[in-house]
């Protein structure tokens, strides 16, 4: 057999392998069995690189990183839809469609997945390029990233140019576990499925990519060049037949009373699928009465999205403990008997402080009903009094705190019951996980165990000692390793330059946080101009309220943490504000309030912020006649609504990228 013959073999036999296994879930060989046909393959390729397909499975391992992604301007705009949240807003739906077309309507209900939507364009049966998206009119270029999708076929029976739309996603099991390896390691943790699947797909480098178990459902043919289908049900089936994993459980309703029936089955349900959907949606299925109906400038009249109402469930509260924070506050926390609620196991709830507990009168062995708020938070939503039984206990918040055991305090004005011990191993602890996080000195490694362990092994005791701590001190921590212990060395010694809002932020002063600690350095020299500061001068700052120049004079009254500053400073920790004099970036904003809404392709919201301020601009948090533009991302909701009714410029964050290249303020005029 010859090499092409044998590499050709080689990549049907795979592609089988990856259908059985991805979409069929029936694997026909071991995974060693497996690597071992991909190894042979990649020996091939390399060894005859003028003969490797387009279609190679090894395409999906990742190539070389990019410096950044270009843009894609959509063939078809990818618009968004408009929601429904209850029966009646569907049935108004159903009636402004059969008004539009004068006749019968035949839906199709589908999955609204939780995920990140992109587009794929096909040509001449290769996959050619695929990008989010975006603004709706313009995406960014993630073709490598998506070639490491193993649902995505890289190639087709279809020779003209295709264009589908697709949701890509993880599934609960694999998002559960990358976060208990990201816990093991000490590292943050995803909020959710959807943010893991959208951070994933952004990476520039697609080998980090590909290591990450990313699927995609297709929903959705946008483009088909020559091809002609009468409904979305006949397209979808077409989807299928090339290779496309689409929406599963799709469903044709010919009365919108079948539709809500459907909704309010997976309304139920849903928390037995393998993956996060987040609501229904409901489109028209004949494709001439969708042309008939048309669109508006943000959505198809055709389709609407029903989003799941919060899932609530029964259950009973067996006690309630308390938790001690940063700043010595107590919360109180509900311990439920674990119910299944929006896919996962709740077995605990924030009761919040003492007033929320007596306004919805809970009490120990209460039955309750409890949801997620945005399917991430549980709460308990209220008490089923009249299943009561006389075994209810009435909780008080502690006299003393469960850790140090010091009095408690509620000073007057505050809902909170407080420790005001700042000795106590609670507070010393929260201290350190605020002083290291992202928003702070932002010290990789040191995860929540990890800090738990330094203390237990009275390797630290304040915040000051992390400078001290050395690879031998922590090489054979549990869960530690040589690589890990040298890396977060390097990094506590690299958190030593930061700039001083970060110190002030990571010192946690009561109602100082990023904006306040960023205020403070801007008119100060260094800290101890800071300590010096009297309340007039702190008064008399811009945006510095009363109540956080009080907090500050409080704050370096305490000897402790004057100490605690003191052993920073001798340490080598920065302690100086960046002097604005040798700062050579132009003030290109200055006098501008700009709004950021949404989620953007690439930039965390605090890095645009910096970008913004470090160039003289003003971030706001609402719109109105005085914003100068917005930017906006994914899913910018009320905040662009209201900037297109007032005519205000949005930009994404492409334009925004480009605009803080500019030289001059003029420049960024010109340019909007």
């Amino acid at each position: 057999m010859s090499i092409e013959n044998r590499m050709n073999e080689l990549i049907d036999l795979i592609n089988y392998h990856n259908e059985k296994y991805y979409n069929q879930d029936e694997p026909e060989i071991s995974d060693f069995e497996y690597d071992n046909l991909m190894k042979e393959l990649i020996k091939i390729e390399e060894e005859n690189p003028e003969l490797k397909r387009i279609d190679s499975p090894t395409n999906r391992v990742g190539g070389k990183p990019l410096d950044k992604f270009e843009q894609i301007v959509h063939k078809i705009p990818m618009l968004s839809l408009s929601n429904a949240y209850s029966g009646q807003d569907l049935r108004d739906f159903d009636k402004r469609v059969r008004d539009m077309v004068n006749g019968d309507v035949e839906y199709v209900v589908e999955f609204k997945i939780d995920g990140l939507s992109v587009g794929l364009t096909y040509n001449d049966g290769v996959f050619e390029k695929g990008a989010t998206r975006g603004d709706g009119v313009v995406g960014e270029d993630i073709s490598k990233n998506l070639m490491t999708v193993k649902t995505i076929p890289l190639k087709i029976e279809e020779d003209n140019e295709i264009v589908v739309r697709g949701e890509v996603y993880i599934c609960k099991e694999n998002f559960h576990k990358i976060n208990a390896q990201q816990e093991e390691a000490g590292l943050q943790l995803f909020a959710n499925p959807r943010n893991l699947a959208a951070g994933s797909l952004r990476q520039l480098d697609s080998k980090l990519t590909a290591k990450r178990p990313l699927d995609i459902f297709i929903f959705n043919l946008e483009h088909g060049e020559n091809l002609e289908f009468e409904s979305h049900s006949e397209s979808l089936e077409f989807l299928k037949s090339q290779g496309f994993k689409v929406s599963p459980n799709y469903k044709v309703c010919n009365k919108i009373d079948e539709v809500i029936d459907y909704i309010e089955y997976w309304t139920k349900n849903r928390g037995n699928l393998d993956f996060e959907i987040d609501g229904m949606v409901i489109k028209v299925n004949n494709l001439k009465q969708r042309e008939v109906m048309g669109y508006t400038a943000k959505s198809p009249r055709w389709a609407i999205a029903y989003k799941f109402p919060a899932e609530q469930k029964k259950t009973k509260i067996i006690d309630i403990i308390v938790e001690v924070g940063r700043t010595g506050t107590i919360t109180p926390t509900a311990v439920l008997e674990p119910v299944r609620l929006a896919g996962t196991s709740v077995s605990r709830a924030t009761l919040h402080n003492e007033d929320y507990i007596r306004e919805k009168d809970i009490k120990i062995n209460d039955v309750v009903l409890v949801q997620k708020a945005g399917d991430i938070i549980p709460q308990v939503v209220e008490v089923i009094k009249e299943e009561r039984t006389g075994d209810e206990l009435a909780f008080e918040m502690p006299k003393k705190c469960p850790v140090c055991s010091e009095p408690t305090v509620r000073l007057e004005g505050e809902v909170a019951v407080k420790c005001i011990n700042m000795s106590c191993p609670a507070q010393i602890r929260r201290g350190i996980i605020h002083f290291v996080s992202r928003d702070a000195m932002n010290i990789d490694g040191l995860g929540e165990s990890i800090i738990t362990l330094l203390l237990n092994e009275k390797i630290i005791e304040d915040v000051a000692d992390l400078y001290s701590i050395k690879k031998e001190d922590v090489v054979n921590l549990e869960r530690m390793g040589d690589k890990s212990a040298n890396n977060l060395v390097k990094s506590i010694k690299k958190s030593k330059e930061n700039d001083l809002w970060r110190l002030i932020n990571g010192l946690g002063i009561k109602f100082v946080g990023v904006k306040g600690a960023k205020i403070l350095a801007k008119n100060f020299d260094s800290l101890d101009s800071i300590i010096k500061a009297s309340f007039e001068d702190l008064i008399n700052l811009e945006e510095f309220g009363e109540i956080m120049a009080k907090s500050v004079i409080e704050f370096f009254k305490e000897e402790k943490n004057l100490n605690v500053i003191d052993k920073l400073k001798n340490a080598g920790v920065n302690m100086n504000a960046e002097d604005d004099s040798n700062n050579d970036i132009p003030k290109i904003f200055e006098g501008m309030k700009i709004v950021l809404t949404g989620t953007l392709p690439t930039l965390k919201r605090n890095d645009a912020k910096e970008i913004i301020e470090s160039r003289g601009g003003k971030a706001t948090s609402s719109v109105s006649k005085s914003t100068t533009f917005v930017l906006a991302g994914e899913e910018a909701g009320s905040k662009l609504t209201k900037a297109n009714e007032l005519g205000i410029k949005v930009i994404d964050e492409n334009q925004f990228i480009e605009l803080a290249k500019l030289e001059t303020k003029e420049d960024v005029k010109n340019n909007l």
